[in-house]
């Protein structure tokens, strides 16, 4: 992953770095810790300095508080040890979203978050 950061400085977007870096760990995070299948990482330069983080993994189930459909967002108590990671994705990102992927042929489906950051550190 710190490559692939570090290749986004020819491109100018080096600035994002720390927040790709808390992006793509928390988006990471959720696809070891909440399915059993593989998962990817994917960085994508964009034009006007944006930089889309996006993972992949073979569950095809929304998290609550990426869901489109206004999903009620989880409550997370104030002494929990986890639950705010892809609220914290949220707040870092300037667009975020998912999408579901159906199986065809030798694709395993499931879905792709991603954030968008700007050229703008939030950080």
């Amino acid at each position: 992953m710190v490559q692939r950061l570090e290749e986004s400085a020819a491109h100018d977007l080096s600035p994002l770095t720390p927040t790709a870096e808390v992006v793509a760990a928390e988006l990471l995070a959720d696809a070891q810790v909440h399915t059993d299948g593989p998962y990817a990482l994917r960085l994508l330069g964009r034009e006007s300095g944006r930089l889309t983080v996006a993972v992949w993994d073979t569950d095809p189930r929304v998290p609550p508080c990426f869901a489109a459909d206004g999903a009620p967002e989880l409550v997370v108590d104030d002494d929990a040890e986890s639950g705010r990671g892809l609220h914290l994705v949220r707040a870092c990102a300037d667009s975020w979203g998912v999408s579901v992927l159906r199986e065809l042929g030798a694709s395993r489906g499931g879905k792709l978050l991603w954030a968008d950051c700007q050229s703008r550190p939030l950080l």
